[in-house]
């Protein structure tokens, strides 16, 4: 059996208030009634009256209500029946980059680079929200950690699990990472594509702006988002209990200090018309981000059918009408015929 739903249900309490109304209406009829009898003899009354048209104001009064009713179900806009309709969804394709290198471990920024990288990358998921988004993780290799998809709860699942341990070999090649988010993308679809690199710019292998013009070769545009400090701060190690025992050095027993090469990042940016950001702790570079990847042309990126109801509001809100125009067409007054000297009638106004 069909059923009517209703996409708007809360304005069905509206019907609440139309007994209410007829109610104060009733009351204030039978005082005017009262009142007129008041007024002097019934006989002089009724022969005022008589051609008062009764019966045409009950009808009006009765259509007033009537188009009242229709006016609160069609706010509430009943849908009944189904289509299947192609919905396109409008968006550009764009794959994270993320470095999960042990740099990433420094904790010039709090708590570290790592974990606030991996919050930045969460509220991306949030203001990019429509775009189709996939992550790459890096180090010295790397990988796809989830393919492009809408499924912001998913993707960050799998972010949160991502670590330096899921990498085994050493460094941060940035080269590497643009290829393989390059062949995340789905070369059927014309859509815009973007990648974006959050890193602390340390790049251990030459190839990364041989990779970022190959990537400008095929439209994709790179944006660059540098964690750290310029200055420097030492890799922490930790052992399997998560404590520390101590920090990164080199085979000169000197302590290694990790630091922000933004002169890198902004070559790579660069080089595909894209930008480089750095990290600051309000997050305004999320804001600029944002801004521009919206302001990149969008194109159909995913087509789907959805079913929707139909909504048949017009028909309600058609008799409300209908019942108005027809209730100011009945007449406050009949027309009286009256017979006149010499047999003849005329019509009294």
């Amino acid at each position: 059996m069909t059923l009517i739903n209703f996409a708007r249900s809360e304005f069905l309490w509206g019907l609440l208030l139309i007994p209410i109304m007829f109610l104060i209406w009733r009351g204030a009829e039978v005082g005017k009634r009262s009142a007129l009898k008041r007024l002097g003899e019934p006989a002089l009354v009724s022969r005022l009256s008589e051609n008062v048209n009764w019966s045409g104001r009950r009808w009006r009064v009765f259509l007033w209500f009537l188009a009242l009713t229709f006016l609160v179900i069609a706010l509430a806009r009943p849908q009944l029946g189904s289509e299947v309709q192609v919905v396109e969804q409008q968006g550009i394709e764009i794959m994270i980059a993320l470095d999960v290198s042990q740099s990433m471990m420094a904790e010039d920024i709090k708590p570290n680079r790592l974990a606030r990288a991996k919050l930045d990358i969460g509220e991306l998921l949030t203001r990019l929200e429509g775009n189709e988004i996939g992550l790459v993780l890096f180090a010295g290799d790397s990988f796809i950690q989830f393919p492009l998809t809408f499924d912001a709860a998913t993707a960050r699942n799998f972010l949160d699990h991502a670590h330096p341990g899921m990498i085994s070999r050493p460094g941060t090649d940035i080269g590497d990472a643009i290829e393989t988010a390059v062949t995340g993308f789905n070369e059927r679809l014309s859509s815009q594509k973007a990648i974006i690199i959050i890193t602390d710019g340390e790049n251990h292998e030459p190839d990364a702006l041989e990779m970022a013009r190959r990537a400008a070769e095929e439209g994709v545009i790179i944006y660059t988002i540098g964690f750290g400090s310029p200055i420097g701060e030492p890799i922490p190690r930790y052992n399997d209990q998560g404590t520390l025992i101590g920090f990164k050095k080199d085979q000169d027993g000197e302590t290694i200090l990790s630091k922000l090469d933004e002169v890198s990042l902004q070559r790579i940016a660069a080089e595909t018309g894209g930008k480089y950001y750095r990290s600051s702790a309000s997050g305004r570079e999320l804001e600029a981000l944002t801004a521009d990847i919206n302001n990149l042309e969008k194109s159909s990126i995913e087509s789907q059918f959805e079913t929707r109801r139909v909504e048949r509001f017009q028909i309600f809100l058609l008799v409300a009408l209908a019942a108005l125009i027809s209730a100011e067409l009945i007449p406050d007054r009949l027309k009286k015929v009256a017979q006149a000297p010499g047999g003849l009638y005329r019509v009294k106004p």
